[in-house]
C-alpha cells in the first residue's frame, strides 16, 4: 500500500492519522485528532474538524466542511462546498455579550453511513444520519435523518426516489418492489424503509 500523499500546502495539526493511499491536496486543513482513513482523497480547501472520523475509500471534495464530531464510515461521499454542519443553536456571543469559547456550546455531529453521498453545496444540519448508500441532492438541506437508500432533495430535504449502490434510482418491479437497474439487486418497501432481499452477484 502506498505512503500517504500529502501536499506542502495543506495544514495538519499534530495528532492526525492519515491512512495509506490516502490524498491531502492543497489548501486542505485538518485539524488535531481526526482519522483519515485509507485510500481517501480529500480536495483542495476542505476542512476536516478536531476529531472527525473519516473511513476508507471516502472522498471529500473541495472545499468541503465536515465539522467535528462528524462520523464518516467507508466509502462516503462529500460533494464540493458541502457543509456537515456541529452547532444547533449557533452565536458569536454569550446573552451577556462575551464571546463564546469552546465551553459555552456542545458540538453535535453528523453520521454519514456506508455508502452514502452528499451533493455539492448541500448542507447537513447536525444531528443527521445519513443512511447507507443514501444520497442527498445538490443544494439540499438535511433536516433530520435519511433512510438507507432514500435520494433526498430540497430546502428541507424530502425523499424523492430510492437509489441503490450504483448511485441509480431504482426500477419498481411491483407493489413494493424495486430493482437497482445497474447491479441487479432487488428490494422492498415497507412504509419509508427499504430493504435490500437480494445482492446481486
Amino acid at each position: 500500500m502506498a505512503e500517504p500523499r500529502i501536499l506542502p500546502s495543506a495544514d495538519l495539526d499534530d495528532g492526525v492519522t492519515i491512512g495509506d493511499g490516502s490524498s491531502i491536496w492543497h489548501l486542505a486543513q485538518v485539524r488535531g485528532g481526526a482519522e483519515v482513513g485509507q485510500n481517501v482523497i480529500v480536495g483542495r480547501g476542505a476542512y476536516i474538524g478536531s476529531g472527525v472520523h473519516v473511513g476508507d475509500n471516502c472522498k471529500i471534495q473541495n472545499y468541503a466542511l465536515v465539522y467535528e464530531p462528524a462520523y464518516l464510515e467507508d466509502g462516503v461521499f462529500i460533494g464540493p462546498a458541502a457543509v456537515l454542519t456541529n452547532d444547533t443553536f449557533p452565536r458569536a456571543v454569550n446573552p451577556d455579550g462575551t464571546p463564546k469559547s469552546a465551553h459555552d456550546w456542545e458540538p453535535v455531529g453528523v453520521t454519514c453511513l456506508a455508502g452514502s453521498s452528499i451533493g455539492a453545496r448541500a448542507v447537513c444540519v447536525a444531528p443527521v444520519t445519513i443512511g447507507r448508500w443514501a444520497t442527498v441532492a445538490a443544494g439540499a438541506v438535511v433536516t433530520r435523518d435519511v433512510p438507507d437508500y432514500a435520494l433526498v432533495a430540497g430546502v428541507p430535504a424530502r425523499r424523492i426516489k430510492w437509489v441503490g449502490r450504483s448511485g441509480f434510482p431504482l426500477e419498481q418491479t411491483g407493489e413494493n418492489a424495486f430493482t437497482d437497474p445497474k447491479t441487479g439487486d432487488t428490494f422492498i418497501q415497507d412504509g419509508e424503509t427499504l430493504t435490500l432481499v437480494e445482492e446481486a452477484k
